[in-house]
């Protein structure tokens, strides 16, 4: 059977350990051959595939639900839930999106992006089956990974308490597990999934129990000798202590083996865990040598794995070395990182400073109130993060940083529109997230000399601040040497219209002003580069010449940038901004940033537009 004839999974039910195998192998070449054109997360689903065919051979989905967690684990997924015909779409605008989506499939329990959702989502969906009455099995699948989150152990704490079927696989694929112990452990899964030794555990237990005095005596000390005896050979003690019964470790890449302790699982009436060990990258040697490389990739060439994209130095990775520069002359500075040192392009500071860098794992409330304990005891944290992910961390920048101004820096790396990996990703609620918390200051560079200007300028500062930022910035005149918080710069002189905004978004508003010119408008760029403070100055001196406002932003228009700026002309009695141009109130799919700008009218062209007809009315 060819992978794009499987239109449902209970298709999978029929299949011989042989078709199985090659399904595995159509699996993994599909994944590299559209991840390789279309970039997405490629390791971790490379790993999956065997994974993900034992659930979906032993469970019935949709009604049975799988909970996916972060998602860089459900490719295998949605190739066998009938999307195979429409993967070459992965990650392109109104096609196959590279996350769990429900919007998308009924085979999508739950929408997924940021990590150590699932269990808590899972429980919930477990509880409402049963006060529904229904029969359903609830699975969270979640990596190793997710389980550096403290919101995994909340949901861990919570569903050891359930006396409910509730099953939670964790994919582990960053530990190996050593000879002596995995031979032992297989043999013991063998043996406490058989249908004959849960039997006998349950029917000695209970016999135990019935003996006249001291049944619940020789109850506890059998439940304490068996155990012991577990215990010796597997590390499931954590799991244990929480209410779960553990299983594994077991051979994610053996079918017919998860297959066997999945079912032998079904019908438990108490919380499980099974542990499964794959190999991340599994099939593409490239991927397999160097995993982190191939996580989340862009078009690459798959002979080579060399990117199809040649591109330079991303913001992130200036300001990571720039930091590091600083760092020579400023032993104060320390750098925080939440499983993204790589990422948000601090790979050379850890590499010069490996005391110096912090990497918490995927625990952003941790590591913001981290940084500010280290801003209380003196030194001078920069915390650096995708802007996304900081939105889980806003009571922590609220109550530790900014009530005690301290001197926090927040390096908000993939702000505006974040491209193919959609609404869970993109950068569009940083402004009005910090510019409503008292003493914090926020800023936009437009290129890399107002990046280190404001870089400079935060380490001098007393308190918090943002720096917004997307993963690259236009080619564009550099900025002025002399940055000031609260003073804005003109990009482009004119008399008839004033556009206001900061960023990669600026690329568009010149456009725009190009575009205008030709139709007799000639509209006046102003780069807003600090969002928080305004430049007072420049609003009331573009109300004195009677100038119209336009204020452009890569942001949602709720609470952005246009908001600050209409908040301030009525607070002074000042004409409002003849447009506000941003963002709806809609979350924004996933899609190419040019696309996505065409549609959402943030173009040069549909600029233009807008503002013509602004003027006209």
């Amino acid at each position: 059977m060819k992978l794009t004839d499987i239109q449902s999974p209970s298709q999978l039910k029929t299949l011989s350990e042989q078709e199985l195998k090659a399904l595995a192998e159509d699996i993994r070449e599909e994944i590299i051959r559209t991840v390789s054109v279309n970039g997405g997360h490629l390791a971790s689903n490379l790993g999956a595939v065997e994974l993900t065919i034992a659930l979906h051979r032993v469970f019935d989905c949709p009604q049975d639900q799988l909970v996916f967690d972060v998602g860089h684990q459900c490719y295998p997924h949605k190739l066998l839930t009938g999307r195979s015909r429409d993967f070459s779409t992965l990650r392109k605008l109104d096609g196959v999106c590279g996350f769990p989506r429900r919007e998308e499939s009924e085979y999508d329990a739950f929408n997924t992006g940021h990590a150590s959702t699932a269990i808590s989502a899972a429980l919930g969906m477990a509880r409402a089956r049963d006060m529904r009455g229904e029969k359903h099995r609830i699975v969270a699948v979640v990596g190793d990974g997710a389980l550096t989150g403290g919101m995994c152990y909340e949901a861990l704490n919570d569903a050891g308490s359930l006396n409910t079927p509730f099953m939670v696989v964790l994919n582990d694929n960053g530990m190996s597990i050593s000879r002596n112990v995995g031979a032992l452990s297989k043999q013991l899964t063998r043996l406490r999934i058989s249908r004959g030794w849960l039997g006998v555990k349950k029917n000695v237990a209970e016999a135990l129990r019935r003996i006249p005095g001291v049944g619940e005596r020789l109850h506890d000390a059998f439940q304490k000798i068996k155990n012991g005896i577990r215990n010796a050979f597997i590390r499931d003690k954590f799991f244990t202590a929480l209410g779960f019964q553990y299983f594994g470790p077991i051979d994610g890449h053996d079918i017919a083996g998860m297959e066997k302790v999945f079912r032998s699982l079904m019908n438990v009436d108490h919380p499980v865990v099974v542990h499964v060990v794959t190999k991340k990258g599994c099939g593409f040697g490239q991927a397999e040598e160097k995993p982190e490389k191939y996580h989340g990739v862009a078009p690459f060439y798959i002979e080579t794995g060399r990117s199809r994209k040649e591109s330079g130095p991303s913001m992130g990775e200036l300001g990571g070395k720039y930091v590091a520069e600083l760092a020579e002359k400023h032993p104060e500075i320390c750098v925080v990182t939440a499983a993204m040192t790589e990422s948000t392009g601090f790979g050379e500071f850890h590499r010069r400073y490996p005391s110096r860098l912090f990497d918490v794992g995927i625990a952003e409330e941790h590591a913001v109130t981290l940084a500010a304990g280290m801003a209380a005891g003196g030194m001078r944290p920069f915390v650096a993060i995708y802007e996304t992910f900081l939105q889980r961390a806003f009571d922590q920048i609220t109550v530790d940083v900014c009530l005690q101004n301290l001197p926090v820096c927040f390096l908000m790396d993939r702000a505006g529109i974040g491209g193919e990996d959609g609404a869970t990703h993109h950068g569009l609620l940083g402004v009005s997230m910090l510019r409503a918390i008292p003493n914090m200051t926020v800023f936009a560079p437009r290129c890399e000399q107002e990046f280190k200007a404001m870089i400079d300028w935060a380490l001098r500062h007393g308190g918090p601040c943002a720096i917004r930022y997307p993963r690259s910035l236009p080619k564009l005149d550099a900025a002025e040497n002399d940055f000031r918080p609260g003073r804005w710069e003109d990009m482009r002189k004119g008399k008839d219209a004033a556009l206001l905004a900061s960023s990669a978004i600026l690329e568009e508003c010149l456009e725009a002003a190009k575009l205008l010119s030709k139709d007799g408008i000639e509209a006046r760029v102003i780069n807003a580069s600090t969002i928080k403070p305004l430049d007072e100055k420049c609003l009331l001196h573009l109300a004195k010449k009677q100038m119209p406002l336009f204020t452009v932003e890569e942001h949602f228009l709720s609470g952005g940038f246009g908001s600050a700026v209409a908040e301030f002309c009525a607070a002074n009695r000042l004409p409002a901004p003849a447009a506000m141009i941003g963002l709806p109130d809609e979350f924004v799919p996933h899609g190419s940033r040019k696309l996505l700008l065409q549609r959402y009218g943030l173009d040069g062209e549909s600029i233009a537009k807008r503002v013509k007809g602004a003027l006209k009315a």
